[in-house]
């Protein structure tokens, strides 16, 4: 059935509050997109999100939308914290799947003769695909948990400024072993720095064209600079912590009777025992990614310094930024006039902070924080900066990607007799992957156009257009 979309303003398309709707749907697209959105299953789902108790303001996705487990990929909500929910589908499987953009000093023509040494040395050295496991790595479960990035740079995995550059400083503070179950911590045993499989990703690009020169300056990019994309989550641990907690809160909401439009938006109070049981989980998964993604920082750094034979000063290789993109967050923005503490919900959603926040690194006060948007693996990805029109429309916040247009069976199916390996080889990007199933579900095809989802964003102007990267070289699981 189609849904009817009202245009608001250019790029701001509305489902007004009706039936058992507590908030209206709001979705950022143009018009080009919006006759696909409005047979898009997860517009139902948005429609879903804005009836959940406590939800304030709107009911939110970004022009990436697709149909997800319970919440929109895409989605953006906001519950009062005191009257409001807390949703493991509002979340995600893979709690604080996240993308760190790292800048070099190198340029495209210092790499040229060695980007294939490097692909394979870093194929070699980080696991990637669904069941990769990190040879010789039992991590210290407790201390992951409670310090995220902390406690990585503690072990040596990287440098104290990562975690300046870093949301949250790499570690939500109440995370809690005690609420993790058995099965989830055996699951994340031996898959810290490992990359997974599906979307996530380890790659190198070029920056390759400029659209803010001051801000680029204050991020440290130029153009012909190479410049490394990592995506990746909390992994298993993540997942079993999701899956836990739903069927947890299935049961209590099935026994208490609580009206829910679908059971994959089970849910629980914030301030009750279970949803903050919850939250101190999901936070603890958070710390994890963000540990992931530390120390495979900290060996990206390695391989790059014993391929080109070149010292750490040289390489210059900082953090940019790392932000989430599944996280539901304690945080207080301007409702109606007021400041209220709120629990925010991304999902297949990323923070765009706008300058002055006091969250932001010193650089960043000025500009606003970066906002990564990769694409796919055969076109380009994108550096934003998060705006006060974000802060005051989507509580800072913008996309997270390209947004799925067709589904990972529909892609398989769409590349039989198709290599994709080789297409992006003629498109000049080395590839290194771990199944070839993965590599159809992932082919450019499966994603929107990238330009056109950022172009969205930054028309809304909830965000700003900073840097374009192309890819060279791309592992997946």
């Amino acid at each position: 059935m189609k849904i009817e979309l009202n245009e608001r303003s250019p790029y701001l398309f509305e489902i007004p509050k009706q039936d058992a709707m507590n908030v209206p749907a709001l979705v950022y697209a143009s018009k080009e997109m919006v006759d696909a959105i409005r047979h898009e299953e997860g517009l139902r789902q948005l429609i879903h999100m804005s009836q959940l108790p406590g939800i304030v303001k709107a009911a939110m996705a970004m022009p990436d939308i697709h149909s997800g487990y319970g919440f929109p990929i895409g989605g953006v909500a906001a519950f009062d914290w005191q009257n409001g929910i807390i949703s493991p589908g509002g979340v995600g499987y893979d709690i604080n799947c996240g993308v760190r953009l790292i800048r070099t000093l190198l340029e495209k023509k210092d790499i040229d003769l060695h980007l294939e040494s490097i692909i394979n040395r870093l194929f070699q050295e980080i696991p990637s695909g669904a069941g990769g496991k990190k040879k010789k790595l039992r991590a210290d479960l407790k201390g992951v948990i409670s310090q995220g990035s902390q406690w990585a740079v503690k072990k040596g995995y990287g440098e104290q400024r990562d975690i300046l550059f870093t949301e949250d400083n790499g570690c939500m503070p109440f995370a809690d072993i005690e609420h993790i179950s058995k099965r989830a911590l055996e699951r994340g045993q031996h898959q810290l720095c490992t990359l997974g499989g599906g979307n996530h990703f380890l790659e190198i690009d070029v920056v390759d064209e400029i659209f803010d020169a001051p801000v680029a300056r204050t991020f440290g990019l130029f153009e012909q600079q190479i410049a490394v994309l990592l995506h990746t989550g909390s992994r298993g641990l993540g997942y079993q912590i999701c899956e836990d907690y739903l069927k947890a809160m299935q049961k209590d909401n099935a026994t208490n009777q609580r009206s829910l439009p679908n059971s994959q938006l089970a849910c629980m109070d914030i301030l009750s025992p279970k949803g903050q049981a919850y939250y101190s989980a999901m936070s603890g998964a958070a710390n994890f990614a963000w540990a992931n993604r530390q120390m495979m920082t900290h060996y990206v750094r390695e391989v790059f310094q014993a391929a080109l034979n070149i010292s750490p000063r040289d390489l210059g290789m900082d953090l940019v930024y790392d932000l989430s993109h599944n996280v539901a967050r304690k945080e207080q923005h301007m409702v109606e006039g007021k400041k209220q503490t709120l629990c925010v919900h991304r999902k297949g959603a990323t923070r765009a902070f706008g300058p002055g926040h006091h969250s932001l690194p010193l650089e960043y006060q000025q500009t606003g924080q970066p906002v990564i948007v990769p694409g796919d693996m055969g076109t380009a990805s994108y550096v934003l900066c998060g705006t006060q029109k974000a802060m005051e429309e989507t509580f800072g916040s913008a996309c997270h990607g390209a947004g799925r247009v067709l589904s990972r069976s529909a892609a398989k199916k769409a590349a039989r007799g198709r290599s994709i390996a080789d297409e992006l080889q003629e498109k000049g990007i080395m590839i290194r992957y771990r199944g070839r199933s993965t590599l159809a579900e992932e082919m450019p095809d499966a994603y929107k156009n990238i330009s056109d989802v950022v172009e969205v964003i930054c028309q809304a102007g909830i965000a700003k257009k900073v840097a374009r990267l192309r890819p060279l070289g791309v592992i997946k699981g």
